[in-house]
């Protein structure tokens, strides 16, 4: 089994190499990788008086699942070394000089040579992998030195290699050199048991305390103060043209009533002129919201990168893009401001909130123009409706808040 995983290795290495010749993504992922090689052997062993806990992220999504531990960790114990290393360049590349991480380098390949000079060079008092990564020999030597190594926010399904009888013996392997997992569902833990694995904590998502963090620090836009006007307003948030298709009909037949801020996932002049002359009423971009008046216009266009996660608290109604396409983007962001949630119903089954939201009425699954329509009538002409999605999904949030904090208690434990 060891052979078919270094050779699927192998094999992945080899695609980046190729890739890595046309396109920039898999250039900056090989060369980071040989850049970094020695100025990772060059930042360690640390001295003997210092601890060290290494955290492991795939790439930027799942950064964000692994902040709210690494700033418990600094805020616990400030002399704690932070290691962050990323599988992928955009999680990299953005997070490269994050301020609360001591060291921040590419994961190299892994490797029996690599997993034992972490194991022995390295020597971190704790690890930390977030949600899907698993790596053999990093898991076995960490096991081997008695080195914690716990995955976080981890979320299993039975398709998973690790629950198939045939071909699964490797992958269970790797899962059985970790001390602990902190599932995001029941379900997860479940899956676990089945293969022998009873060290689980259902914790849940720690980005519902990452989102909840930024949606009550965000400070305000005054922008959107203006364009609201006190009136009712959805934001789009990382809109996708497949999304906008759905809605050009929706927001042209409601500028009478409803305001509309839309965010897009990318920002391309053709994309946004092609928002522009889609939409009858008057249509302001936020770059030029300065000399304009912005009280008498039905949709602000955002054409800047960041500023979504502060717009949701001024909708009543959100939908979010992606679920048309290859996913659906974070709705986590809106379900902090407490407002129902639409998008859609095509590629969101992936996700854990959307899922548990759309079973309990604070979001909704629309295929179609149509279908936004009448949900959204149904709404507004249902106040009692309204006000219970809203509940819903405050409280879904709430409830589901704290896995940092569970999550610490073990670290607390195993660093004192």
């Amino acid at each position: 089994m060891e052979f078919l995983y270094d050779t699927g290795l192998r094999t992945l290495r080899f695609t980046y190499l190729i890739a890595s010749w046309f396109n920039p993504k898999a250039k900056a992922f090989r060369l980071g990788r040989q850049q970094q090689a020695s100025l990772l052997e060059k930042s360690f062993p640390l001295p003997a008086s210092e601890k060290l806990v290494w955290i492991h992220c795939a790439s930027l999504g799942e950064f964000e699942q692994g902040r709210p531990v690494i700033e418990a960790l600094k805020s616990w114990n400030p002399s704690l070394k932070i290691l962050l290393t990323f599988f992928s360049p955009s999680g990299y590349e953005v997070r490269k000089k994050y301020e609360h991480a001591d060291f921040v380098f590419y994961l190299p390949w892994d490797s029996p040579h690599q997993g034992k000079w972490f194991a022995n060079v390295v020597k971190p008092a704790l690890v930390i992998f977030v949600k899907y990564e698993f790596w053999y020999y990093y898991s076995i030597e960490l096991r081997k030195k008695n080195i914690p190594l716990i995955s976080i926010s981890s979320i299993f399904r039975e398709e998973q290699a690790f629950f198939k009888k045939s071909s699964g013996k490797l992958f269970r392997k790797i899962l059985a050199s970790f001390d602990h997992f902190f599932v995001q569902n029941k379900q997860s833990a479940d899956l676990l048991k089945t293969i022998g694995i009873e060290t689980t904590t259902v914790a849940g998502d720690t980005r519902f305390d990452r989102v909840w963090q930024i949606v009550q620090q965000g400070e305000e836009v005054p922008q959107a103060v203006s364009f609201k006007n006190e009136q009712k307003l959805m934001v789009i948030g990382s809109a996708w043209p497949d999304d906008m298709e759905v809605l050009y009909p929706f927001i042209n037949e409601n500028t009478n009533r409803l305001k509309f801020i839309i965010a897009t996932h990318e920002i391309s002049a053709p994309f946004l002129d092609e928002i522009e002359k889609s939409i009858e009423g008057k249509c302001v971009r936020f770059s030029r919201a300065q000399n304009q008046s912005l009280e008498d216009a039905q949709v602000l266009l955002i054409d800047n990168v960041g500023m979504l996660s502060r717009l949701y608290r001024y909708g009543e109604f959100a939908f979010v893009g992606g679920a048309f396409r290859q996913g659906l983007h974070n709705i986590l962001e809106a379900a902090c401001c407490g407002i129902p949630v639409f998008f859609g119903n095509k590629a969101y089954q992936k996700f854990q909130e959307a899922v548990d939201l759309v079973n309990v009425g604070g979001a909704f699954a629309i295929g179609d123009y149509p279908a936004l329509k009448s949900t959204y009538e149904m709404m507004t002409n249902q106040p009692d409706a309204f006000l219970l999605a809203c509940d819903i999904t405050r409280h879904y949030v709430q409830e589901n808040r704290g896995a940092t904090e569970k999550i610490m208690t073990y670290c607390k434990k195993h660093l004192s």
